[in-house]
This record gives C-alpha cells, sequence and structure tokens, in this order.
C-alpha cells in the first residue's frame, strides 16, 4: 500500500509539473530586409597628363582624374589634339615666370568637339569642331572651356592643325603686326625659324609684300624653312648670324623676334637699323638639357641687357616684351586677331606645319623632340593616339629615366685605378728590361724561340755555368775593392759551337737579340712615355 501510494503520489506531482509547464510560444515570422541603398555611380574619369614636380621627364605621368564638368559660360570638350610649346618645356624644369605649384595639368591650346554647353552659353552647339585656348589644363581627355576662349575650327582644317594655330600664330600676330609695325620693304630676323613660332612668324610676314627675312636654323633644316618663305636661312651652329646679316645688310634690320635673350639679345639690339625694334619673348638660352642647368641660368641672366631710354633716344631704337600668357584679361583684343588669323587660314595664306603627333603616354618624347631641336613645325599631343614603338633598326627614344651619370667620385676612383693598373705595366716593363742577357739567351735556346728545334748540350752547360756564376752572392767588401781598382770589365762572351751550319745562324739570330742591361730599349722606352702620359 505504501508503495501504491508513493506511487500515485509521485504520479499526480509529476502531472501538476506538467501542467505547470508553460506552452513554447510559436516563433515569429522574420522581418522583410530593407532594400539596400542604390549603389552611387562612379565618378567618372579621363586620362590627364600631371606635372608631379619640377625636374627632368620623369615628373610626367599619365594618370585618371575626375573628368571636369561644365560650369556656368563654359564649354565641355573632347580634347583630339593638343600643343606643346616651349613653355611647358621651361614650366617643368621651374624657369617659367608663370610659376604653379605642382600637382598641375599643363596644356594651353587644344581642339575637339563640344559635348556639353554649360548654363548661358551661346552661339556654339554640341558636336561643333573648336579651338580652345587657355592658362593651363588642356591636357586631358575632357576639358571645362569658357565660352569666350573657344572658337570654332573652319570645316578644311584637321584638329592636328586647331591646335598647332592659337599661341604659335597668336604670338607671331602680335609681336609683327602690333608690336613690330611690319609694312612693305622691311626686314626681319626670325630665331628658331623652323619652330612652332618662327614657322608662324614667317608665313604671317609674307604676307606683307617685299619683307625681307633673315632664319636662323641648323643647316638641316634650310631647305624647309626656304620653302616657308625665309629669304636667307643662317646656321647659327657654324656661323655667327650677325656677321652674315650684316655682309647681306650692312645697316642691319627693321625687327628682330628674339627667343634667346641673354648675349642674344643684346647683338640682336645692335643689328636693328634706325627706327628699328627687338621683340623678346622667351629665354630659350637658359634651357640646356633634361634638367634646369643653374650655370645656364646665371650666364643667360649675366648677359641679358640693360638699356637706358637715354641710349634708345640715342639711337632711335625700341624694345618691347611679350607673353600671351598675359593678355588674359584682353578677351576681345585676343578674339579680334585669332579672327584674323583663321581668316588667313581660310584664304590659304597661312598653314600650320605638322612635326609629329604623340600618344599622351610619350610626352617625355615629344618634349625631348623640342628640346633637343629636332623639330620642324609643331609638336602634337592625341588622347587617342596609341603608344608606337620604334621600328626595327631605330634606335628608341631616350628613356624619361635613362642612367645617370657616374658621380665625380666614381669617375676619379676608375681613373685612380686605371692609372694603377698603367703603373704595374709600366714596372713590368722596367723589370724585363733588367732582365740578364744569359737568361734571356738561356730561354731561346731552350726551347722559347719555335725557330730553334736541337740544342747542343755543350752550349746548355756553358749557359748553365755561366747563370750559376751570375746567380753566385758576392762579397761586399770584394765588389767594393773590385770598385776602387778599376772599372768593371765587360762580361766574357760565350762562344757557341754548333756543329750544323743552319743551327749557328740561328744562334747568331738570338744572340742579336740579347740586349745588355745597361743599354736602352728604345720602343719599351717608348712604350713607357705613352703609357705615362695615358695614365696622366
Amino acid at each position: 500500500m505504501a508503495e501504491g501510494g508513493d506511487a500515485a503520489t509521485v504520479a499526480h506531482e509529476a502531472g501538476n509539473a506538467v501542467q505547470e509547464t508553460p506552452k513554447a510560444e510559436p516563433e515569429k515570422a522574420a522581418a522583410p530586409a530593407e532594400p539596400a541603398p542604390p549603389a552611387e555611380p562612379a565618378e567618372p574619369t579621363v586620362r590627364t597628363i600631371v606635372l608631379t614636380g619640377h625636374g627632368g621627364y620623369d615628373k610626367l605621368s599619365v594618370q585618371q582624374k575626375p573628368q571636369p564638368k561644365a560650369g556656368k559660360g563654359e564649354v565641355l570638350v573632347r580634347v583630339k589634339a593638343a600643343g606643346l610649346n616651349f613653355s611647358e618645356l621651361m614650366v617643368r624644369q621651374g624657369l617659367h615666370d608663370r610659376m604653379t605649384k605642382p600637382p598641375v595639368v599643363l596644356g594651353m591650346e587644344a581642339a575637339g568637339v563640344i559635348e556639353e554647353l554649360g548654363e548661358d552659353v551661346s552661339g556654339l552647339e554640341v558636336g561643333q569642331n573648336v579651338i580652345c585656348l587657355a592658362q593651363t589644363g588642356m591636357w586631358r581627355e575632357i576639358v571645362a572651356v569658357p565660352a569666350t576662349n573657344v572658337f570654332i575650327m573652319p570645316e578644311e582644317m584637321s584638329y592636328e592643325e586647331g591646335a598647332a594655330i592659337p599661341l604659335s600664330y597668336l604670338t607671331a600676330y602680335f609681336m609683327l603686326f602690333d608690336f613690330g609695325n611690319l609694312r612693305p620693304g622691311k626686314s626681319l630676323l626670325v630665331h628658331i625659324a623652323a619652330g612652332g613660332v618662327g614657322w608662324a612668324a614667317t608665313q604671317l610676314a609674307k604676307t606683307v609684300d617685299n619683307v625681307t627675312i633673315f632664319g636662323t636654323a641648323s643647316a638641316s633644316k634650310h631647305d624647309a624653312i626656304k620653302e616657308n618663305g625665309v629669304d636667307h636661312p643662317i646656321d647659327y651652329r657654324t656661323r655667327d648670324y650677325a656677321e652674315e646679316i650684316k655682309n647681306i645688310s650692312p645697316k642691319g634690320v627693321d625687327v628682330v623676334l628674339d627667343p634667346l635673350g641673354g648675349a642674344d639679345t643684346s647683338k640682336g639690339l645692335q643689328l636693328l637699323r634706325p627706327m628699328g625694334k627687338i621683340v623678346t619673348y622667351g629665354s630659350a638660352n637658359m634651357v640646356k638639357g633634361e634638367n634646369r642647368n643653374l650655370m645656364k641660368m646665371a650666364k643667360t641672366l649675366w648677359q641679358s641687357t640693360s638699356v637706358s631710354p637715354v641710349s634708345l633716344v640715342k639711337t632711335n631704337k625700341a624694345i618691347a616684351g611679350f607673353q600671351l600668357a598675359h593678355l588674359t584679361g584682353e578677351i576681345e583684343l585676343v578674339r579680334s586677331a585669332f579672327q584674323d588669323i583663321l581668316n588667313m587660314y581660310k584664304d590659304g595664306k597661312i598653314k600650320p606645319r605638322i612635326d609629329s603627333v604623340w600618344a599622351f603616354e610619350q610626352v617625355a618624347e615629344a618634349m625631348q623632340q623640342m628640346n633637343e631641336r629636332r623639330n620642324i613645325g609643331k609638336v602634337i599631343l592625341s588622347p587617342e593616339k596609341e603608344p608606337t614603338k620604334p621600328a626595327e633598326g631605330d634606335a628608341a627614344p631616350t628613356s624619361p629615366l635613362k642612367k645617370k651619370k657616374p658621380s665625380l667620385f666614381r669617375r676619379l676612383s676608375k681613373r685612380a685605378s686605371r692609372s694603377k693598373d698603367e703603373g704595374e705595366k709600366k714596372d713590368e716593363v722596367k723589370n724585363a728590361k733588367k732582365e740578364s742577357p744569359i737568361k734571356k739567351l738561356r730561354a731561346r735556346l731552350s726551347g722559347g724561340d719555335p725557330n730553334i728545334e736541337d740544342t747542343d748540350k755543350q752550349t746548355e752547360e756553358k749557359v748553365d755555368e755561366a747563370v750559376k756564376q751570375e746567380e753566385a752572392p758576392t762579397e761586399p767588401a770584394a765588389q767594393e775593392e773590385k770598385k776602387d781598382e778599376a772599372p768593371a770589365e765587360e762580361p766574357e762572351k760565350i762562344e757557341v759551337a754548333v756543329e750544323n751550319p743552319a743551327e749557328t745562324d740561328d744562334a747568331k739570330a738570338a744572340a742579336a737579340d740579347v740586349v745588355p742591361d745597361d743599354k736602352p730599349v728604345e720602343n719599351e722606352e717608348k712604350a713607357d712615355g705613352d703609357a705615362s702620359q695615358e695614365a696622366n
């Protein structure tokens, strides 16, 4: 009974425990995930040539930069071609007065297609071919340019020609017609006549009747500049251009266009006739090599002319200076001049010459082409052109990261090492001269001379005995006594007895080659002298 009662009690308590256990609540359905916000479209980028610092060609690199947007009064243009000018070489080296702190995008002229018009822009349409002019920033695939600096291209003009015209022809135009007041019957000196500005100045000067043009260029470019209109080409590398001009025109010239500076400005001033004018527009003499040359800069500045107004009054001459980049506030003046230039192009009076077209990635090679004065006409950059490889057999262009010249310490160390080697060779020659003639004879008789086949045994014994006597040590006292008594006797001659007559002749020839110690060897001394001079 007890056991049964206990069992009932346990069962009752277990039932109560089951009843008291709370029921599990049904799982709630998962809330639907909130939709992710749409990803913002990536900001478009364009390939851009960036100047990362002042220095050599390695300071230029092609980078992806955010695409510019057309602001109020601006036009968005896709660039097809951009011009390269000497001023950009000077900016890269840190020599230009328009010093912009890198990183910066260079380029002042370009040609392309309008893709978008900003607010308040009129007179232009999307899809038009245009020429753009700006202070900087043209070396990109897409540029935003003020509408006032955009000009519609003539239909017959190529993009490369459109990029070649603005800076070169505007600079030449203002110097010739505004400062120079070029008129019929006058004479003109154009420096670097095969360059962009020189080429443009020659063509524009020829639009005036009976103008005589003197042009400086290397001899290889004379045919090209004569065809362009230069009457008297002068090779400035081999001749003094001032003397050449005076031989042809003793009174000088009426107008000098001077992009060189330094001593050439002084020479140009001396070349002017009364009422003549010299217009300076650069300092190309400062640029020598890839990097900035401080000595060249100092020399150019030192040789620059300092002229007082009194001296100009006495000589009836004028000096002017020009730089298109400083005409930013004269938009109407620039637009009027550029419209005249475009009309001349349409009339066939002018036509820019394209020297070469380079991909953006080859901007260093393009600059090198201009820096080394190898171009005839304008150098152009194109964002659409693929980089080209040199043809087989052609020399590859110099790499921007070219090997540096060994330091002065390394060059001196190498020279010292070479001098040491030459000194050792010189000692060997001296030691050879001191070698005993008997040893020389023994070497020849023992097989050193291929002309001697057999050696007489008796001769070998005599030679061995002579060598032993020569190598035997002598006492100092005996040597001193011998020195006091009488001069040294000549060494005993060794007679070689050879039975074969043919061998006798060979032995005589061998003996003739033996030179006594105290007799100088002319050829060896001459070799010593040559080695000494080379070492020095």
